[in-house]
């Protein structure tokens, strides 16, 4: 079995300009899964830069609201909203909101930093 609390994570900014704590990590955690588990935050009034991915990203907004950019399409996004971003699908996300912009980003393959172009 697998327990870990959030507070065991550090937090860093990522390269899109995200706070992000990696809270499951198959290569940080010696776990034999194909995926990776984030939490991430976008504070008011701010927006995580224009970036691709080798792999898909499933987003699970937990708090706060946002506009999603994803190629060409937007959504607006709130708590308790799941979407599914494809593999180098060109993205960002902006809080539009008065609270931080809180979610959960599970990717597949597994989040690694050199797989993620910032534009």
């Amino acid at each position: 079995m697998f327990h870990k609390k959030l507070s065991d994570s550090p937090e860093f900014v990522a390269g899109d300009a995200t706070r992000l704590r990696e809270i499951m990590h198959p290569q940080q955690d010696n776990l034999a899964i194909g995926y990776s588990v984030a939490h991430a935050s976008v504070a008011v009034g701010n927006a995580s830069l224009p970036h691709t991915l080798s792999s898909s990203e499933t987003y699970y907004i937990l708090a706060g609201e946002g506009i999603m950019y994803v190629n060409e399409e937007t959504i607006t996004v709130g708590k308790d909203d799941i979407f599914l971003v494809p593999a180098q699908a060109t993205q960002h996300i902006e809080n539009i909101g008065s609270v931080d912009l809180v979610f959960i980003c599970i990717v597949e393959p597994y989040w690694q930093e050199h797989e993620e172009a910032i534009l």
